[in-house]
C-alpha cells in the first residue's frame, strides 16, 4: 500500500538507486526511477561486497544469486618493473577481506540483481534524465530532458560522483571533490595472457597496469598511474584521454603494458575517470537528498563504493519508513551513517593507496611487505567494512 502523499523520484539506476527504491517501496513509497542510460548496464568491472553491505543483499533476498555470480579470484599476483614476479597471494590476503563470506561480482551482476529485486514494483524511466528540479516547499516540481512534467514529494539523487542532482542543488563539483592524484582507465581486452580467476598487477613508481580476469574468457585491463594537480586539468575528450594514458605508459618495462595500452585504444568500452572522493558537509537540502557515490564517494582505492551505497540506501530508506517527515529522516539519516562513511573514506589515508606507490622507496617498501605477507598469518578484516550494524526496518502499519 502506497503512503498518501509519498511519491519519491531517484536518479540513477545503478546501485544506490535501484537498492533504495527496493526498500521506499517496502516502506510504502510510490517510486519512480530515472536513468539516462538507454537501458540497464550490463557487465562492467568487479566490485566488491562486504561486512554490513553483505547483510543489506541478505535482508533483500539476493544474496543467494549473488553468490551463484561470486567470481572467487584466486590469486593476485605481483609484477616488477620489468615483468618479474614479486609474490603472488590470495586478494584476500591484500584486501583485508574475508574468505567465504565476502563477495566479488561484476559491477552489471549486481546491479541486474537489483533490478530484478524491484522492477515489477517501481516505475523506471530509461533513456531520460531530470533536467530542471523546483522545490518549491511543497513539492519539487521536475522537468525531464524528455519534456515530460512531474510533482513529487521527494528527490533523491543516486547519479553517481558527478552527479547532475548534486551540481544543481548545491553547487559545482570542485566544492566537494578530494582528488588524491591519480588517473586511471578501465576496459576489456582479448585474454591473450592466459589467465583465469585472477588478478595480474604490474608497478613502477607512479604507475600500475593490471589484468583482472573474470573467467576463463573475460579480461579487464586497468592502467592508473599517478598525475598531480588539480582533476580540473585532466582531459574531457575519449581522444585525449586515450592520448593522456598512452603517454603515461610510454616505454613501460614490461611487454604486457605495451598490448594493454594498444587494447585501450581499441576498446569500445573505455572507462576512464580521477581517484577521488565527494566529501560534503550536508547530503540534502529542502525536499531533495543525496545517496551513495553522489553524496559520499569514497574512491576506487577504498574498494566501499558498493558498500556504501548499499547500507547508505538502507539507512535512508529506513529513516524516512522510520520518521515519515522527511526533514526528521534526512537528519537522521546523516547522523547515523555519517561516522561508517568517515571510517571507510579514511581507508585511503590508512594505507589502501599503499598499491599504487608514486616513488622507488615507497615501491621497495611496498613489495617487502608483499613478501612477508606470504610468512605472516592473513591479516584481521578491515573494521571499517562492518562498522555499520543496521536496524531491523521499519515496515508500514
Amino acid at each position: 500500500m502506497t503512503r498518501t502523499g509519498r511519491h519519491v523520484l531517484i536518479s540513477g539506476a545503478s546501485i544506490a538507486g535501484p537498492a533504495l527504491a527496493y526498500w521506499l517501496h517496502r516502506a510504502g513509497y510510490a517510486v519512480t526511477v530515472v536513468e539516462k542510460a538507454g537501458a540497464l548496464r550490463g557487465g562492467g568491472y568487479p566490485v566488491d561486497i562486504r561486512g554490513t553491505a553483505i547483510e543489506v543483499v541478505r535482508r533483500m533476498g539476493i544474496l543467494p544469486g549473488l553468490w551463484d555470480a561470486h567470481i572467487d579470484s584466486r590469486r593476485l599476483t605481483f609484477l616488477d618493473a620489468d615483468g618479474g614476479k614479486v609474490a603472488s597471494l590470495t586478494p584476500g590476503a591484500v584486501s583485508g577481506g574475508v574468505e567465504g563470506q565476502d563477495l566479488e561480482v561484476r559491477r552489471g551482476d549486481l546491479a541486474a540483481s537489483l533490478y530484478a529485486a524491484v522492477r515489477d514494483d517501481v516505475e523506471f524511466l530509461f533513456g531520460d534524465a531530470i533536467d530542471v528540479l523546483d522545490d518549491h516547499g511543497n513539492g519539487v516540481d521536475v522537468t525531464f530532458r524528455s519534456g515530460r512534467r512531474r510533482t513529487y514529494d521527494l528527490v533523491v539523487g543516486a547519479d553517481g560522483m558527478h552527479s547532475r542532482t548534486r551540481e544543481s542543488l548545491f553547487g559545482p563539483e570542485e566544492r566537494f571533490h578530494r582528488y588524491l592524484g591519480y588517473c586511471f582507465a578501465i576496459f576489456t581486452l582479448p585474454n591473450t595472457f592466459g589467465l583465469s580467476r585472477e588478478v595480474m598487477m604490474w608497478n613502477s613508481p607512479g604507475k600500475a597496469a593490471a589484468l583482472y580476469a573474470v573467467g576463463d574468457d573475460e579480461l579487464h585491463g586497468f592502467l592508473n598511474f599517478h598525475r598531480p594537480g588539480p582533476a580540473l586539468d585532466v582531459p574531457r575528450s575519449p581522444g585525449a584521454q586515450r592520448d593522456l594514458v598512452a603517454s603515461a605508459f610510454a616505454g613501460a618495462g614490461w611487454e604486457g603494458v605495451a598490448a594493454m595500452v594498444d587494447a585501450m585504444r581499441d576498446a569500445d568500452d573505455l572507462f576512464f575517470d580521477t581517484a577521488g572522493q565527494i566529501r560534503m558537509p550536508h547530503w540534502s537540502r529542502g525536499r531533495v537528498a543525496l545517496v551513495g557515490d553522489a553524496a559520499y564517494a569514497p574512491s576506487f582505492l577504498t574498494g566501499q563504493g558498493s558498500g556504501l551505497a548499499l547500507a547508505g540506501a538502507y539507512m535512508l530508506a529506513n529513516s524516512l519508513a522510520t520518521r515519515g517527515d522527511h526533514r526528521a529522516a534526512f537528519v537522521a539519516y546523516e547522523r547515523d551513517l555519517r561516522p561508517f562513511v568517515a571510517m571507510n573514506q579514511a581507508l585511503v589515508d590508512n594505507g589502501a593507496a599503499t598499491l599504487f606507490p608514486t616513488t622507488e622507496r615507497a615501491l621497495e617498501q611496498r613489495d617487502r611487505r608483499l613478501r612477508d605477507l606470504l610468512t605472516l598469518p592473513a591479516a584481521p578484516p578491515r573494521p571499517a567494512h562492518s562498522a555499520l550494524t543496521l536496524p531491523e526496518f521499519a515496515l508500514p502499519r
